[in-house]
Formats: C-alpha cells, structure tokens, sequence
C-alpha cells in the first residue's frame, strides 16, 4: 500500500468505501453501480498543506532540488500513502486526540498511527506511553483523578536541586475515567512549584494554539475515524509500564487484541501496518496472525545497543537476514540510522540502509518534523548522523530526498505530514 504511493491510495479508498457500503447496509443489500466505483478511482483526496512547505522550500540553499519543490507551490495537493501523521500532526497539535488526527488526515496523510496502550480495565486507548498522562493530558488538574497517578504531583525544590515530578498511567484509570480527560501539548515544566507550572511545558518552537479540549480516543474510536476517513492506519503496540501479565492480560493477550478491533471494525488487514519495538510481538503476528503478517512492522530498536553503528554490520544483532529469515517484512528505524555524510558532507544512504535493501526489506523511517529549529543545534537527535550537512530549515527536504530516492524508504512519519505530502506530490512518487 505505501510501496505505491497515490496509485494504490486510490485503490485503498475504493476498498474502504466498499468496506463501509457493506457495513452501513441493514439490508445487506451491496448493491454497487459501476459508476460510483469509477468515481472513487478517478477522484484522488485533495488536501491543504498550508504555508509551511514552502516555507521550508524558501530556507533551503539554492540546488536543482529547490528548484524543483519551489516550482510545485502551487500546484493541487493529493493525500499519499508515502506521508504517515505521527501521532496525528503532533508538532501544533495534541498528540493522540481526535484533532491531531483530523490534521494529518486534512494535511495529506494516507496513513494515520494510534499508539495503543490500556487503562485499568483493559481497554485499549491511543496514547504514546502508558504512563504520559501527566505531561499530555489535565489529569494533574482534576483533583479526584490526579490521587490515582502512580506518583503524585511533587513540586521543585531548585534549592536543594530536586526537579518537580509526576507519573499518571492508563493503567491508574479506568475507561470511562479516561474519556473524562482533554489532551493538550505534550511537555511539562520542571523547575514548577505548582500543578499549573508543571503542566505549562510546550516547546518555545510547538504552539499551545489548539491545545485546548484536545478529545482523547480509544482505540476503536480511532479505527472508526480512520476508516470514514479513508486512510490506512498503523497502530503501535506500545510497551507495558505495568508488570505483564497484568491482572491475567499476558502480553500475547494485548498483541491479539490490538488487531481484533480492526477484524470486529470490518477493516481489511491490508489497510493495517501494526508496529512493535517489541519483536516478540511481530513474531507473534507473523505466526498467529496471517492476515496481517506483510505488513507487520519491526520497529527497530536495535540502535539501543551500547555498541551499535549503522555503517558496521557487526554491531547489528540480529543480522538483517536473520531478520528477513524469521519473516519481517518491514523495519522501521530512526531517520539518523539510515543516512550518513560523505567526504563533501552531503547525506548518502548507510550501510545499514544498503543492508536492509539488499536483505529484501522494506523501510519506514521515523520522525521528520520533530526537531525543532534546525539551525539550532543541526537538529538533534534525529539528524545526529548527519549534523555536518544540517544548517537550515530546509534541510528537512534534504534528506527526505536522499530517503526516498537514494535510501528508498515506502513511507515516513512526520509530526507535521503536510511537509511529506508537499513532497510526494511534487515528486509525483
């Protein structure tokens, strides 16, 4: 589905619209005309990708590719397969709410990604850690709720050099507990005495101008909003904060359940891209889910090993092949691990990603948009491959361009997905 960009998206939105017939008909009466298929495959999803592409064109040093984005401002924008909201459209609006994803859906995202974990009860809700919801969300705010975290609010003591501190997890609250919260800017603020300093900790270069009544979701909820949509979606699996199994939830009960809300939602497998850094967990789809094995995705999270280098496959375990062996199809690491610098300083594919071609295996890469000022600090833990060619804003296009034609990646996610559409569509991948 992504490996073809526009082309399948258009197929994808005619299986979705089909899916949706079928299941909206009391009658059962699929009856379809020819016409209103041909509709859905003529008509491509116009978006709006607003201003800050070509803002970001307009920062970039004058070379053929430049040239070539600048041309495409004014030309109409398609959603894409190739563009992935993280977290919605994370960078301006709450992480995880319904308003995050409707931004990536408006913004040009084919693929829109829930992080799934679980509350109390065991129902399963999109939020990026079991344990963020003192920093994404008002629980510190609503005393009731706020004496369930698993460590209450404590305020800073800079005096004695103590940090103010708070953990409230999913896993505190129940269900209907949950639904009661608003999302707001993921941040906190650490150097606060109060509840309300604490919670006023959005990045300088992120805006708090939607971070207000951000509506939170489960994750059936996001399924359904996907699926009317018409975008495909990619769940991640997020590692338990609480010791599995949890209250008789074992870990292979979580994986199971995570995908039997899209069979009970009616959404074919093929719409679905599941993630875990977990590989256990992919291993468990790819043996005990067939359906959904393809598009199973390993998040990567190999780089975490002490002595791990992208351009030395010795440091990589398991091997790429082992990988492929073992029946992942896709992997998806951090963006700095598959780029590297060449004598001229300019972003050329690493060994790691030639490696992972050459196994046979799919790339995802995350997460563009994500770093703040670029030219501040050459943009952080993203780029740290590649700090010697980031010098400007636009640079973000730089090396989205070594991804998708050097490194050739099926999909990126972005904080900000109208930065990816831009792209895709210029590029007319």
């Amino acid at each position: 589905m992504i490996k073809e960009g526009m082309h399948l998206h258009v197929l994808t939105s005619l299986l979705i619209s089909l899916l949706l017939i079928t299941g909206c008909n009391d009658d059962n009466d699929t009856n379809t005309s020819a016409t209103d298929e041909q509709q859905v495959i003529a008509e491509p999803i116009v978006v709006s990708v607003g201003p800050r592409p070509s803002y970001l064109v307009g920062q970039m040093q004058d070379s053929d590719l430049k040239t070539q984005l600048a041309q495409c401002t004014n030309k109409t924008m398609y959603r894409h397969d190739f563009s992935i909201g993280h977290r919605g459209a994370a960078m301006q609006f709450p992480e995880h709410t319904k308003e995050s994803y409707q931004a990536a859906i408006d913004s040009g995202a084919g693929i829109v990604e829930c992080d799934v974990t679980f509350t109390q009860d065991k129902e399963l809700v999109c939020r990026h850690s079991q344990c963020d919801l003192a920093t994404t969300t008002n629980i510190l705010a609503i005393p009731e709720l706020a004496a369930k975290c698993s460590v209450p609010f404590s305020p800073a003591d800079l005096v004695n050099g103590v940090m103010a501190t708070a953990q409230c997890c999913t896993s505190d609250i129940t269900l209907a507990e949950f639904k009661t919260l608003k999302g707001k800017m993921d941040g906190a603020n650490p150097a606060a005495t109060t509840v309300e300093a604490f919670m006023d900790g959005t990045a300088n270069w992120r805006t708090d101008l939607y971070s207000y009544h951000g509506t939170l979701m489960t994750h059936a909820e996001s399924i359904e909003l996907f699926k009317t949509a018409g975008v495909q979606m990619t769940p991640e699996l997020k590692s338990a904060s609480v010791t599995m199994p949890f209250d008789g939830f074992s870990q292979q009960d979580y994986a199971q359940k995570m995908l039997d809300e899209y069979v009970a939602a009616g959404v074919s497998p093929a719409l679905v891209y599941p993630q875990s850094f977990n590989l256990e967990d992919v291993k468990y789809w790819i043996a005990n889910t067939p359906d959904f094995a393809d598009q199973a995705v390993y998040l990567d999270d190999r780089y975490d090993l002490a002595d791990f280098d992208p351009q030395n496959s010795m440091t990589w375990s398991p091997t790429m092949d082992e990988l492929a062996n073992d029946g992942v199809k896709i992997i998806a690491p951090p963006l700095w691990v598959l780029v590297t610098v060449d004598v001229d300083n300019q972003i050329v594919p690493s060994a790691y990603a030639l490696a992972a071609k050459a196994a046979g295996l799919d790339i995802i890469t995350w997460t563009l948009e994500r770093s703040g000022v670029l030219s501040d600090g050459a943009g952080g833990w993203y780029y740290q491959s590649i700090t010697d060619a980031i010098d400007n804003e636009g640079d973000a296009f730089e090396l989205l361009d070594v991804l998708a034609k050097d490194v050739g990646v099926i999909g990126v996610f972005s904080d900000w997905p109208a930065t990816v559409t831009y792209y895709a569509n210029c590029m007319a991948l």
